[in-house]
């Protein structure tokens, strides 16, 4: 069994920055890709960055490209998201999810249905 865990949320003031972390963990833990997604009530759950665990590979959706920027620590089996430039409009609960080899073809990391496990997610509220 695999156990994510987010944190790093909170309130910050548009312009600020955030950096979100997510821990994996579990026997025989083994990820091939992992991501952030983020989700407003009344919204579907929405890609926000992926990252390919041994290439570093990095993915983005376009409304948080050139702002946000993911990595990991494989020693740590921690991924990060640093928020920069934040604005209301990335005000969310964000989640982080784990893809288990085989890893999911590019054209579709976007989708929920690619991962496997997935966190509890972690607040983030963007202040105007």
């Amino acid at each position: 069994q695999v156990q994510l865990v987010e944190s790093g949320g909170g309130l910050v003031q548009a312009g600020g920055s955030l950096r979100l972390s997510c821990v994996a963990s579990g026997r025989a833990l083994n990820i091939a890709r992992m991501a952030w997604f983020r989700q407003v009530p009344g919204k579907e759950r929405e890609f926000v960055a992926a990252i390919t665990w041994m290439s570093q590979i990095t993915y983005y959706a376009d409304s948080v490209k050139g702002r946000f920027s993911i990595s990991r620590d494989n020693a740590k089996k921690t991924m990060y998201l640093q928020m920069n430039s934040l604005i209301t409009e990335d005000t969310a609960v964000y989640y982080c999810a784990l893809d288990t080899p085989p890893q999911t073809i590019v054209s579709a990391l976007r989708l929920t249905t690619s991962y496997d496990y997935w966190g509890q997610g972690t607040q983030v509220t963007v202040s105007s």
